[in-house]
């Protein structure tokens, strides 16, 4: 098997026959039995993951609340997952309120983000009763004050704002910094100006604030950074209300055998440690931390399958391998150009001795899954893994070209069990009028 130990889930293993194996599951079996494309989750690694986020905040700090952000894969056996593990859960939007409640996660323990909540989410949000809503800008306020009062509820609020801190990302996903559409900024006033909105709200209650820098990071320092500017803003304020400090999410994981993200126990001295000392420097009382993980507890414990169907060489320039599906259902590489290690689920072990262009079947010259994939010859019939797909391939799958959404199966302990069952052509059009 290809050196990607850390990019593979930690139960993959060789079978005998020298199929890949994934929580104790033949992967070439399971794509036989559910068809292709397919996501396979490693139960246990998602269980894992949010154990170890959980114990290492709890050994800093006790009453640090983990808070699953579900944008990274919303599906209910997953939300369900998190609510057994004793995590909160963040949702973006109404659809994915939604989702958290029927997945039985408890309204106090659901946080509500968006940068564009419309009257009808926020009426949802207050119905349901919500724990805490992070409010984004100054519309924001005036009408969830306004909906608020309407039903006679106080309602939580932690102010996002962002301290003008750029980490080392890609720019689609890096939200710390003055030019974002999330947040008010700290310099400059709007982030006083919402603290103050927020203060004078009769049916808003201000218990803190919320900072994100930017995701699928591997320097830590930038939490640091934050941390003190948020901790100077947070004095400026008189802060005795500010009792709640979220830091948002980003840690990083391993997209390809070359990449070397900082491990849970890492981060959470990182966050704890930055905002427990910024916060003693400026003379305030420690707060209880919040943060707010996604992709590095479900993306290591997905992988997507794909049957190749034609191979194409052109002599002198370069071989393309076409599989049975892309940008439909692994968005990140054509939206800003994440790079995956590929390997071969039915020939494991085979060295790879041939580099070539994987693509989708969609009618599109960017559906490219890997520009350069190092594989060992392949042929129509043959199963591509590409693995730590569990974070936005679901999440982010679409219908382009009518192509049906893929299935998705959890293992665990050598047994597989359908958590999402593939699209029909029927669900295509049965919105149709």
């Amino acid at each position: 098997m290809k050196p990607l130990d850390q990019v593979l889930p930690p139960s993959a293993a060789v079978t005998a026959e020298g199929h890949l194996s994934i929580g104790g599951c033949d992967l070439v079996e399971l794509a036989e039995e559910h068809g292709t494309p397919l996501v396979v989750y490693d139960e246990g690694a998602l269980r894992g993951m949010a154990r170890a986020y959980r114990a290492a905040f709890a050994a800093l700090a006790p009453d640090v609340d983990v808070i699953y952000a579900s944008k990274a894969y919303f599906g209910q056996a997953m939300l369900r997952l998190a609510n057994e593990e004793g995590l909160c859960v963040d949702v973006a939007s109404g659809g994915e309120l939604f989702a958290a409640l029927r997945a039985g996660f408890p309204p106090g323990r659901i946080y509500m983000h968006g940068n564009n909540k419309d009257a009808r989410e926020i009426r949802e949000a207050l119905a349901a009763g919500v724990g805490t809503v992070i409010v984004d800008n100054l519309d924001e306020i005036d009408l969830l004050a306004r909906e608020a009062a309407a039903a006679g509820v106080r309602q939580d609020v932690l102010v996002r704002v962002t301290p003008g801190v750029k980490p080392s990302t890609h720019s689609y996903i890096s939200t710390g910094q003055i030019d974002s559409k999330f947040g008010f900024s700290i310099e400059g006033g709007p982030a006083r100006a919402a603290v103050d909105a927020v203060r004078a709200a009769g049916s808003l209650d201000l218990i803190g604030l919320h900072c994100h820098i930017g995701s699928q990071l591997f320097d830590l320092s930038g939490y640091g950074a934050a941390a003190a500017i948020v901790a100077d803003f947070a004095a400026s304020c008189g802060g005795d209300d500010l009792r709640v400090m979220d830091m948002g999410g980003g840690l990083g994981i391993a997209y390809t055998g070359e990449d070397r993200p900082a491990a849970v126990e890492d981060y959470a001295e990182a966050v704890v440690e930055a905002v427990r000392g910024e916060w003693g420097r400026v003379g305030l009382p420690m707060p209880r931390v919040l943060v707010e993980p996604g992709r590095s507890i479900v993306g290591r414990a997905g992988v997507t399958l794909y049957r190749v169907g034609g191979v194409k060489e052109i002599p002198g320039v370069r071989t393309y391998a076409s599989v049975d599906g892309g940008m439909s259902d692994l968005m990140r590489p054509m939206l800003y150009g994440a790079v995956y290690e590929p390997l071969l689920a039915n020939r494991a072990e085979a060295e790879p001795t041939q580099t070539l262009r994987l693509v989708g079947k969609h009618c599109e010259s960017g559906d490219v899954l890997v520009s350069e994939a190092a594989l060992p010859p392949v042929g129509p019939g043959d199963l591509v893994c590409l693995p730590a797909t569990g974070a936005y391939g679901v999440s982010m799958a679409s219908n382009y070209n009518g192509v049906t959404r893929p299935a998705v199966v959890f293992v665990d302990g050598g047994s597989a069990r359908l958590v999402t069952r593939r699209e029909t052509y029927d669900d295509l059009v049965a919105r149709d009028m």
